[in-house]
């Protein structure tokens, strides 16, 4: 018995084939120099993390030297929740991922790096003291999916992110090709206006034509967004409710408020700049932002277009734009969220399933939470919520894959 089996308490037909839209690898300090071309590796520093470097490098040496038999596991497969981060079995050696995999039971996974984005965002918009080098940015960003494909390279279950910064588009679209060519399921883009253009500049059409044509998502998480709380808020001279967020000052309510801004401005710009229109084969996973804002954002975009859309560059829009949201977007709820209001709100296509393994901001039994705060659901919604709407987001990842191929077979 799988995690997936022991825990979904609707019919069984609904559950056969679960995808999980949302999990990690937790990268090592030296992880990016590991995988970093010869010729940039000496301008790489290690990745910071936080401050929790130290930390990484005691509990994955400590792993190494004694690994972790998980034959405790059968019976009791959702404690592979209970363990976060580097602790997590699983959570940076892909042979231990491939074994908690099967004792999970999801289908497939969608794995993300963790500490990688601090790195991969700075350029001097987002930090103007940085110096930009072109060489080291994209090379470093191909360290980042040499690493993501060579972790998930030895099963088919587990489908990398890569990654490609918009900064220069002729580099944009040559990492994007050598990122498809490696095997990236799908590409992460910045959320947050932190490049020089535009994400929907025209320079970039082709970036998304290429993706359309590979039949690879457009995806954005939560990291990729840049600082989600203004610098002054965080000075409120009230020290006490004060928090730390990867290592700086950090108000946690703010934060979770704060969180779909960018992504509500990227995908605005998206539909009204015809970027969805150009390319209605183009799908875009918004995954760990959470759900709740969705359907005023929806309703938001309407309102905007019947307000202010009435001049000539608007007119190219053939649908309103909550219906390219509804065409080329899935979101990712957390599991606390309402997920029988959201749906009944918008539409069952919208939302995917997604554990945050194994981070800590995680829940420790995402199906049964999911489930609770989703329980108005019929077995149609659910199989939507599990299989449906993440196989069509994902598109080229399961061109030849039908529920036989999917479904394996029980862990003793």
């Amino acid at each position: 018995m799988t995690y997936v089996s022991s825990r979904a308490a609707h019919d069984a037909a609904s559950r056969a084939v679960v995808h999980d839209a949302d999990s990690h690898l937790m990268e090592t300090p030296s992880w990016l120099i590991d995988h970093a071309d010869p010729g940039i590796r000496a301008r790489l520093a290690p990745l910071t993390m936080g401050g929790l470097a130290g930390i990484a490098e005691g509990i994955v040496a400590e792993r190494r030297a004694n690994p972790v038999d998980p034959s405790p596991f059968p019976g009791q497969e959702a404690d592979l929740f209970a363990a976060k981060n580097w602790t997590a079995f699983g959570a940076f050696d892909p042979s231990e991922r491939r074994r908690a995999l099967d004792r999970l039971g999801f289908a497939t996974q969608l794995v993300f790096s963790t500490f990688s984005h601090r790195v991969l965002l700075k350029h001097p918009l987002a930090e103007p003291q940085v110096t930009f080098d072109p060489a080291v940015h994209y090379g470093t960003i191909r360290a980042h999916n040499r690493g993501m494909t060579e972790f998930c390279g030895e099963d088919d279950r587990l489908l990398p992110v890569g990654w490609v910064s918009l900064h220069d588009p002729e580099r944009a679209i040559a990492e994007l090709e050598w990122a498809l060519d490696a095997g990236c399921a799908a590409i992460e883009i910045p959320s947050y206006a932190v490049e020089p253009i535009s994400l929907t500049h025209v320079d970039l059409l082709p970036f998304y034509a290429r993706l359309e044509e590979a039949g690879v998502p457009l995806v954005f998480h939560i990291g990729g967004g840049g600082k989600l709380v203004a610098p002054p808020l965080e000075n409120n001279g009230r020290t006490y409710d004060n928090r730390f967020y990867e290592g700086e000052p950090a108000q946690p309510l703010l934060i979770f408020v704060g969180m779909p801004q960018p992504i509500e401005m990227a995908l605005a710009a998206l539909i009204f700049d015809r970027v969805f229109e150009q390319f209605p084969r183009l799908r875009c996973g918004v995954i760990e932002n959470g759900a709740t804002w969705l359907p005023t954002l929806m309703e938001r975009l309407d309102l905007a277009l019947r307000a202010f859309g009435r001049t000539e560059e608007f007119r190219g829009l053939t649908m309103l734009p909550s219906e390219y949201v509804r065409r080329h977007v899935k979101v990712a709820p957390f599991a606390y969220e309402d997920l029988g209001a959201l749906v009944e709100r918008t539409s069952a296509d919208l939302y995917v399933f997604s554990t945050d393994f194994p981070h800590d901001e995680g829940s420790l039994d995402p199906i049964a939470e999911f489930e609770a705060n989703g329980a108005r659901l019929t077995d149609d919604e659910w199989a939507r919520f599990y299989r449906q709407n993440f196989e069509d987001l994902m598109g080229s990842a399961f061109p030849l894959r039908g529920p036989a191929s999917l479904e394996r077979e029980p862990v003793a």
